[in-house]
Formats: structure tokens, C-alpha cells, sequence
């Protein structure tokens, strides 16, 4: 008895200390930005970030506005998310519910496949086939657009929507759909009036890691975006996100100058949203009983 509370006790203990571990790492990542970051505030002033342009490389005056890093990351963001949820959904739907069992032995590997493939891969794909497809369809002067950009990171959201609803869809009691059956309902009022509210907080949970990866994701819009650093909410121009600014411009910077501070800035607001992204899907998923 003894030694199976101090295994318990050591199990408990090892626990707290990984979740103590992660804490302490995240503010760890946190303080170190803002160490990089921190002599921005004395010169050239952070009243420098709160503009339009991001022209950071300039003989006459350099300008380090994150405006237009942000309403490009937020527009991409957002247009892949409206493009994934409801493709990633009803393909859980379809597989979950209505597709054969070698249907399914056939697409589950399929999707695991899409997930894993790289991402510079998909910038590939989409500088030869999507660019020029959504160039020719909307009669544009370029395809390298924010749409472009969403259009690939929909494809790499999706499997993780997926996966994780489908799963959620699975763990649905048999005797939901049963009494539904029972009682008169068709298979497909069953699926989505029955199965699918009882799976949501499933859903909305592969939503926001969906989410996530999304907004994390750098070289996919670095390529196929057009890296213009312009404020446009219209999905058919070309726009550039903090993620690919990031990674464009870190490597060619001089340390301890103002365009590798203000990169820094950029990448404590990048952390910041992604913090907001996460707190708006806890409480989301509080909401709808998943943490109670």
C-alpha cells in the first residue's frame, strides 16, 4: 500500500512539474523577445510600429508600421478558416458516418498523408497550379494573392479538422443515434441534428488547432502571397504576413539595429494573438462543457 501511494505521489509530482516545465518555458520565449525588443522603446520610439507602412529598409527614412503585417496575417487567417471548416466537417461527417469500411481504410491514410506533407512542398504546388488557376478564374494581374495564400493553408488545416472531429464524431454514444433512429428520424437528421451538436465541442476544439496552425504557418505565404506589405482586407490582392516578414528578413538583419527590433515587436504580437487565439478557444470549449 505504501509503495503504491508513493508511486502515486511520484507520478503526480513528475506531472506537476512537466505543466510547471511548459509555463515556464512559454515565459521564458516571452521574456526573451522582450529583451530583443525592449531598447525599441527608447529609439526610434513605439509609437514607430503603430503605422501603415513597413518599409524597413529605406535611405531616407526607415518605417517599421506592423499595420499591415497584421490585417495581412488576419486576412489569410481567416479566409483559410472559412475555407476548411466546412470541407473538414462534413469529410469527418462522411467518414465517421456514412462511408464504407473500405472507404474508410482508404481515405484515413489519404488524409494522414495530406497532413504530413511539407510545407515549402505546397508552396510549390501552389506557385505552378494555384497561382496561375486563381490568376486565370478572377482575371487578375497576379496570382500571388492573399486567396492563393488561404487556399494551401486550408489544405493543411483541414486534415487536423478532420482527424479530431471525426474522432469527436466517433465518441458519440451509439444510443443517441439509436433513440433518434427510434423515434422517427432519418439517417441524415440524425447526423446533424443529433451527432453533430453532441460532437461539438470536439469540433470547435479541432477548429482552433486548425486555427492555429494556420496562423503559425510561414513558408507557404511567404511564397505564394505576394509579400506585399499593404493594409487590404480584399482577398485577390497580394498581402504579407508577420510570420513570413519574419522569416524573410531575420536572416539578413544587422543584430541590435532598429529593423531587428522591430522584428522582434513583430513576433511578441504574432505570440500575442496566437495567446488570444487560445483563451478564446478555452473559453469557447468551456463554454460547451469540455472543461468542466
Amino acid at each position: 500500500m505504501n509503495k503504491q501511494r508513493l508511486r502515486a505521489k511520484i507520478i503526480k509530482y513528475f506531472l506537476q512539474s512537466c505543466g510547471s516545465l511548459s509555463i515556464v518555458i512559454v515565459l521564458l520565449i516571452f521574456l526573451f523577445l522582450f529583451k530583443e525588443a525592449l531598447p525599441f522603446i527608447g529609439s526610434p520610439g513605439l509609437q514607430e510600429l503603430f503605422h501603415s507602412v513597413w518599409n524597413p529598409v529605406s535611405f531616407q527614412k526607415e518605417e517599421f508600421g506592423i499595420y499591415p503585417l497584421i490585417t495581412g496575417s488576419i486576412l489569410v487567417t481567416v479566409l483559410a478558416t472559412v475555407i476548411a471548416i466546412p470541407f473538414g466537417i462534413v469529410g469527418a461527417v462522411y467518414i465517421s458516418e456514412v462511408a464504407s469500411p473500405k472507404e474508410r481504410e482508404f481515405l484515413k491514410p489519404f488524409i494522414e498523408i495530406l497532413a504530413g506533407i511539407p510545407s515549402v512542398v505546397l508552396g510549390f504546388f501552389g506557385l505552378v497550379v494555384i497561382a496561375p488557376l486563381i490568376k486565370q478564374m478572377f482575371d487578375l494581374g497576379t496570382g500571388l494573392t492573399a486567396l492563393t495564400g488561404a487556399v494551401l493553408l486550408a489544405f493543411m488545416a483541414i486534415p487536423t479538422i478532420m482527424s479530431i472531429s471525426e474522432d469527436a464524431i466517433k465518441s458519440v454514444p451509439a444510443a443517441y443515434k439509436e433513440a433518434s433512429l427510434a423515434l422517427g428520424a432519418s439517417k441524415l437528421e440524425t447526423i446533424w441534428k443529433v451527432v453533430v451538436p453532441a460532437a461539438l465541442s470536439g469540433i470547435v476544439a479541432s477548429v482552433m488547432l486548425g486555427m492555429g496552425r494556420v496562423v503559425g504557418e510561414t513558408m507557404t505565404v511567404m511564397m505564394v502571397t505576394g509579400n506585399a506589405p499593404i493594409i487590404s482586407m480584399n482577398p485577390f490582392t497580394s498581402v504579407r504576413t508577420m510570420t513570413a516578414t519574419i522569416a524573410a528578413e531575420m536572416g539578413e538583419v544587422t543584430i541590435g539595429s532598429d529593423h531587428y527590433m522591430a522584428l522582434f515587436w513583430v513576433g511578441l504580437v504574432l505570440m500575442l494573438m496566437t495567446f488570444i487565439l487560445n483563451m478564446i478557444s478555452y473559453r469557447v470549449l468551456k463554454r460547451y462543457g469540455i472543461h468542466e
